[in-house]
């Protein structure tokens, strides 16, 4: 069983985090975070640790994923984090254009995505693609959404994945 609610989070130093009513502020050299708490969560401050508190059982679900995120919201506002996409066929390549992401994934026509707000996009190459931001949340979801134009499939391993992700092959028809 998962003992993530009990850890005590450490605040590292040009961090800081405010609790009042159900809501936790984290503000830091990147930025600054919000999210309100479960109801039978508690959030406590003391110097430079945070601890997270249920009232009893019936919300033990919720304990370690509240833990969770405002773990992560300390870690965005320190050092941030990023996705990286590549894409794989012919004539498949990113382009940035502004703040609108054009993808051209053998489709009859280029699929035109916007950047959302507080996410940053780089293009280093035509096949590359990195996604930054402080929200892990909205950074994930953001490279979900763009891998989703078009899904690696398992034959050629063509189409938009994780940097890092690893397709599993299938084998073509056999000729007879």
């Amino acid at each position: 069983m998962s003992r993530i609610g009990n850890r005590k989070l450490v605040i590292p130093a040009g961090v800081t985090v405010n609790v009042e009513n159900n809501l936790v502020k984290v503000t830091g050299p990147k930025g600054e975070l919000t999210t309100t708490l479960v109801e039978g969560i508690n959030a406590k401050v003391e110097g430079n640790t945070l601890e997270v508190t249920r009232e009893n059982d019936l919300y033990k679900p919720m304990h370690g994923t509240v833990n969770a995120n405002i773990h992560n919201m300390i870690v965005g506002v320190t050092e941030g984090f990023q996705k990286e996409l590549e894409i794989v066929g012919v004539g498949y390549r990113f382009a940035l254009k502004g703040n609108v992401i054009v993808i051209s994934a053998g489709y009859s026509h280029p699929v035109e995505m916007q950047v959302p707000t507080g996410i940053t996009v780089e293009c280093p190459s035509n096949t590359e693609l990195t996604i930054k931001g402080i929200d892990k949340e909205l950074v994930g979801e953001f490279a979900a959404n763009v891998r989703k134009v078009r899904q690696p499939e398992p034959y050629k391993g063509k189409g938009i994945r994780y940097k890092d992700e690893h397709i599993i092959r299938k084998e073509g028809k056999k000729a007879a």
